[in-house]
């Protein structure tokens, strides 16, 4: 019975293990892809998600989701570790919002779809 428990404990860890990964390898990706650098910042968005958000030496952005916070952080452990050129931020701070690059397609959402603002050219119909 025991070795019964110990598997299920077992089971969520390593669970955890492979989504850090996961997420450590498109942080790394982003990076590379995006001027050889990364600013990161976590922040809690409900239901236990966090989110990481991306902003590229180059001034693009995104956003991947994590499980968890614990995960969202070891995964930017691991990001770091790989030499990805990552730099943690503490917080999504006029410095590193100044970084960003924005194109037609945010400033047509900032206007906001529901008051007529353009559709994403990309989206599938």
């Amino acid at each position: 019975m025991a070795d019964a428990d110990t598997q299920q404990e077992a089971r969520p860890d390593a669970r955890a293990q492979r989504e850090a990964a996961r997420l450590a390898r498109q942080i790394g990706v982003f990076a590379r892809d995006h001027g050889g650098g990364a600013e990161v910042q976590l922040a809690h968005i409900g239901r236990g998600r966090t989110r990481i958000a991306l902003v590229g030496t180059d001034g693009e952005w995104g956003n991947v989701v994590a499980r968890s916070y614990a995960a969202a952080e070891r995964a930017l452990e691991l990001a770091v570790a790989a030499g990805a050129g990552v730099e943690a931020r503490e917080e999504f701070d006029g410095e590193m919002a100044a970084k960003v690059r924005t194109g037609p397609y945010e400033w047509g959402r900032m206007a906001g779809l529901q008051l007529g603002g353009r559709r994403n050219p990309t989206a599938a119909a």
